[in-house]
């Protein structure tokens, strides 16, 4: 490879990872894909691929150092960040920045970044490390409230609580879900929202960029389908941006945030914004975006970490996406139905390659176009219904 060649080590190589990968690979770039298990989707096709535990610092900092890389680029969230930490400063570049993937891993500094330092609207919060903080935090933030662990990811840990009989039960949940030496758990005010959204978020050379709004369904903290765009009133609109643009910008560096936004009160009218999350990465529900933009968040995200130029965002036409979950356990997960699916029209799968499947894990997606989102949600869905996975 030539000087001007860039290295990119992937720490994280599942199926946001995969598309992460294939968009470097596009603009010329060498990828080494890193995962916690073997042939994850991304090392089936990148240059190199290491198996390592990513929490382990001393591992990390190792690969590191042998492989040199030009771009440390976090997929996932189970990493060792205060070595990240370490090594950007000792001038190793990490995407976005070492104290963003820091921060975003931990829900308790984003949390308290959002609404102590940026002064952002969000839901009424609590944090809890013991049975007794916990019960006191519930009965501060009130019933019916969301538990979630500070530190985990894809929603493991997360329940919501409505009733007293339940509260013990969702303490043991988050607890014991949650990641990092010192277990915490964060307790939510429930917010009454009529839409939730994820505003794809752009820092790059070229300035900041916004992806059309995305609407989401989650179920247990983990997304089922999406849909882009989600209509919002202009106002409303506007809020949103300005509120991400402030977080992404505190948090620095460049590339692609996913900006998780609570949108309450009634349609057709401008409506009160709540900041949820942010993700320093390309998120799950923008992989409605292979389909409904003429760039991908993926190649979004992979033009900004390489200091290039954004260009244009465009709708090409409404989209959305539908998961396929596995319904059994496998080592070896075979589909089926895929010719029924692709029949729908507009409709693409991407399958993910996982090497293994359990109850829920997410295999697939399908995608499909529309003439409005609600006919895209219903291809996508008819799609993704099609497929099987079995053993």
């Amino acid at each position: 490879m030539s000087n001007s060649a860039k290295r990119l080590l992937l720490l994280g190589a599942g199926e946001l990872g995969r598309e992460v990968a294939l968009e470097a690979m596009r603009l010329g770039v060498e990828v080494i894909a890193v995962d916690a298990y073997g042939n994850a989707p991304a090392m089936q096709f990148a240059h190199h691929s290491y198996v390592t535990n990513m929490l382990d610092g001393a591992g990390l900092r190792a690969l590191v150092e042998r492989l040199k890389p030009n771009l440390i680029v976090p997929e996932v969230e189970a990493i060792a960040t205060q070595t990240l930490i370490e090594l950007e400063s000792e001038g190793w570049r990490v995407i976005p920045t070492a104290a963003a993937t820091n921060l975003t891993m931990d829900r308790e500094g984003i949390r308290r970044l959002a609404a102590d330092e940026l002064g952002l609207k969000t839901s009424p919060f609590q944090f809890a490390s013991s049975a007794e903080e916990y019960r006191a935090a519930v009965a501060a933030v009130g019933l019916p409230c969301v538990d979630k662990p500070v530190m985990s990811s894809s929603g493991k840990g997360q329940s919501t609580v409505r009733t007293a009989n339940e509260i013990d039960a969702a303490w043991t949940y988050a607890f014991e879900a949650g990641r990092g030496e010192e277990a915490r758990v964060i307790v939510e005010g429930f917010v009454n929202f009529e839409t939730e959204i994820t505003l794809l978020t752009v820092q790059s050379i070229s300035g900041v960029h916004f992806c059309p709004p995305i609407g989401h369904v989650q179920k247990g903290g983990d997304y089922r389908e999406s849909w882009q765009p989600c209509e919002l009133h202009p106002e409303t609109l506007k809020s949103c941006q300005d509120m991400a643009e402030k977080v992404t910008a505190a948090l620095g560096g460049w590339g692609l945030f996913g900006v998780e936004l609570f949108i309450s009160g009634a349609a057709g009218q401008a409506q009160t914004v709540y900041f949820s999350e942010v993700s320093p990465r390309p998120h799950d529900t923008g992989m409605v975006t292979m389909v409904s933009q003429n760039q991908s968040e993926f190649a979004l995200h992979v033009r900004a970490i390489l200091g290039l130029p954004i260009g244009e965002i465009e709708l090409v036409r409404p989209g959305a996406s539908t998961v396929i979950l596995a319904t059994e356990a496998t080592d070896s997960p075979k589909f089926s139905g895929m010719a029924e699916a692709l029949a729908v029209p507009s409709s693409q799968l991407r399958l993910f390659g996982k090497p293994k499947a359990y109850i829920n894990r997410r295999m697939g997606v399908a995608l499909a176009l529309g003439d409005s989102t609600d006919e895209a949600r219903k291809r996508a869905k008819d799609c993704a219904e099609q497929v099987k996975v079995s053993k």
